[in-house]
């Protein structure tokens, strides 16, 4: 069986460990804190030291920084750096029993994510690196993993939701199974998605709080397209399972999400439920208008469409930048 350690990043993304798409206790990271952790993995697979023992890492802090908008400021991203070295995961695997008498074993390790961090002191520099280094139990895993999703940098790093990123990361896992609908037990499904425990219990606020806006980043940007189902015994009972359905982008549907991919975050969640024009199309529509016209079109056009106003406060910010 081909391992993951030797696959190869390319078109469809880098090769990410099942064993760590499926790992559960991330609750407590946000969306940018996902996309980070994203982008140092694939930069440790693709230096070649992965398995190396003691192997440390080094990237440049701007390659970090496309986890954030060009807004964020320096705490913002020790305040991400910090939350990935305090948050324990739980880490399911196989591991061999040595004997060939009872054959593989279920295990799981409770673990960090990083050994790590070393920053450089003036983080805005032009020089500025991150050093990092990987737990040392995470090794063997990543050595013996046989299973892996496709991740690209760009969707991850393109999406606002944590819960989208957790979710487009269990579709990759699965894109190239010969079945294309998996049904989870609804504990199972929100850990592996990161929901808090205690948090979201009623069905309608899991819907609307967690699966609607995943499920539209997952559909707009991605290049797999996905349908949920919530099970239920009866139309008031709980919710007891997830049902998940995907299948491949093509033609206009994945040529749409590659634009919106290269479009600003300002305001994204009210264009992929098409509710407002963006920002650049409007300024087509009024070529002779001073900028600060414009700008306060756009303002008005987002405001009738309900954009939250943090959305309209950073599209501000943007255009005076």
């Amino acid at each position: 069986m081909s391992r993951t350690a030797e696959q190869k990043t390319n078109h469809l993304g880098f090769p990410k460990p099942g064993e760590l798409i499926e790992m559960t206790g991330t609750h407590a990271l946000e969306a940018s804190d996902r996309a980070i952790l994203n982008l140092l993995y694939q930069h440790a697979h693709d230096s070649g030291k992965l398995l190396e023992q003691n192997a440390e890492w080094e990237i440049p802090l701007a390659t970090v920084r496309q986890a954030f908008s060009r807004h964020e400021s320096s705490d913002r991203l020790r305040d991400s750096l910090t939350r990935l070295m305090s948050v324990k995961v739980n880490v399911a695997y196989v591991a061999e029993t040595g004997d060939g008498i009872e054959g593989p074993e279920q295990r799981v390790v409770i673990t960090g994510l990083f050994d790590f961090f070393d920053v450089s002191a003036k983080e805005l520099a032009k020089r500025a690196t991150l050093r990092y280094g990987l737990p040392r139990k995470l090794a063997p895993i990543l050595e013996s993993s046989g299973r892996w999703g496709r991740i690209k940098a760009e969707i991850v790093c393109s999406m606002t939701s944590k819960y989208a990123i957790a979710l487009y990361e269990l579709i990759q896992l699965r894109a190239n199974m010969e079945k294309a609908v998996e049904t989870f037990p609804i504990d199972r499904f929100r850990e592996l998605l990161g929901v808090p425990p205690g948090t979201y219990v009623r069905g309608d606020n899991f819907q609307r709080k967690v699966l609607d806006p995943a499920v539209l980043e997952v559909n707009g940007l991605s290049d797999m397209s996905l349908q949920i189902e919530l099970e239920r015994l009866h139309s008031r009972a709980p919710i007891h399972a997830v049902t998940l359905g995907w299948w491949r982008k093509s033609g206009d549907e994945f040529r749409a999400a590659m634009q919106e991919r290269g479009r600003s975050k300002v305001g994204r969640m009210a264009r992929l439920r098409g509710q407002v024009e963006i920002a650049h199309a409007l300024a087509t529509e009024l070529p002779s208008s001073p900028l600060q016209t414009k700008i306060e079109a756009t303002v008005e056009a987002m405001r009738q469409a309900g954009a939250p106003e943090a959305d309209i406060e950073a599209f501000k910010k943007e255009q005076a930048a």
